[in-house]
């Protein structure tokens, strides 16, 4: 099962916001379902929300009104607006509206247009299958026999449309026959490492321990770690890396460690128009995530209290080992490797 497709001229998505306790799917019918499930986080994950977005725009194609190419492109391009605000940070998200923007372009008909859509947002789910297990591949030789690995959010099948990215490269390395065994932080406050990345270790038979987020710098300093694998949100040209809030301490603490840190991405996650981390918008979440625990239905602070409740921070670049791509590994200095490794 595929966390993103297309059936039947709907848009189906596991409904990650249910998980682990059930496995259901939701179909979409129309783009502004889109625009809410990836807000909602029934969708997340980088690339899995690009997915779904070019398939939103799929949806505004199938709906819209017009008879005419003008009016139709129009209507494309009001969906992406509402698409592209649905969550700022994922470079991913505009990055598969404007390839599909630029396909619906070059035809010249209503019916074109609509069938060009689609399509290319099949390609698009296609095409990150097959990139997530060439990632898996390249960054698998990274991983020694008998390594414990630490990690942070979901990075797996289910933040992409198949297999993962730094979940990948776990599930390629176990695949090989090397003996891993992974640490799963439970990544507050959506606890995406508890819920998400324990679930897919527990059905793919990877040994995993779950670990609180405030553990991870004494199972680093104590010798237990080997290599940390994180994923990415988005990728600045001087190699800063935007990911799920708490990176940047464990890129720290990995450093000071000596424990190698690798972000594991496609390239498209890669914003070369971005310089460094801080031209990156930052999203911040309701403080309701913060204040109480959604899965029980019930507060954990007291009443009217202040919330700060970033999505994301920035890992700059200096505490960054290496960048797993899908097109090989990209080391210091950045700024010269990443366009090398872009122009591949």
């Amino acid at each position: 099962m595929r966390t993103v497709e297309w059936r039947e001229g709907r848009l189906c998505l596991i409904d990650q916001r249910l998980l682990p306790g059930e496995l259901q799917t939701i179909a979409i019918e129309d783009v502004s379902g889109v625009a809410r499930a990836i807000q909602d986080m029934a969708v997340r994950g980088a690339p899995a929300i690009g997915v779904a977005a070019a398939f939103g725009l799929a949806l505004a194609a199938r709906h819209s009104p017009a008879n005419d190419r003008s009016a139709l492109l129009k209507d494309l391009e009001k969906a992406a607006a509402l698409l592209r605000a649905s969550r700022p940070t994922a470079v991913n998200l505009p990055w598969a509206l404007e390839r599909v923007l630029r396909r619906a372009a070059e035809e010249k008909s209503v019916a074109r247009i609509r069938r060009a859509v689609l399509a290319e947002a099949q390609a698009i789910a296609d095409e990150d299958v097959a990139i997530n297990r060439r990632i898996g591949q390249v960054g698998a030789a990274l991983i020694p026999d008998g390594a414990t690995i630490l990690h942070h959010c979901n990075t797996g099948a289910l933040a992409t449309v198949d297999y993962g990215t730094a979940l990948g490269v776990i599930r390629t390395a176990h695949e090989q026959g090397k003996r891993v065994h992974v640490l799963v932080k439970e990544t507050r406050p959506q606890l995406q490492g508890a819920r998400l990345t324990a679930w897919e270790l527990k059905r793919l038979g990877i040994p995993f321990t779950l670990i609180a987020d405030s553990a991870a710098g004494h199972f680093l300093y104590s010798g237990h770690v080997d290599i940390t694998l994180v994923g990415a949100d988005r990728v600045a040209a001087n190699g800063d890396v935007v990911n799920k809030i708490g990176t940047y301490e464990i890129a720290v603490l990995a450093q000071e460690n000596g424990i190698p840190f690798y972000p594991c991405l496609p390239t498209s996650t890669i914003d070369l128009t971005a310089r460094s981390g801080r031209d990156i918008p930052i999203e911040e979440r309701p403080a309701e995530e913060i204040t109480g625990l959604a899965l029980l239905g019930r507060a954990v602070t007291p009443e009217g209290v202040h919330v700060a409740n970033p999505a994301f921070d920035i890992t700059p670049y200096r505490y960054v080992t290496g960048i797993i791509t899908e097109k090989g590994i990209a080391y210091p200095p950045f700024t010269l490797t990443i366009p090398e490794l872009m122009n591949t």
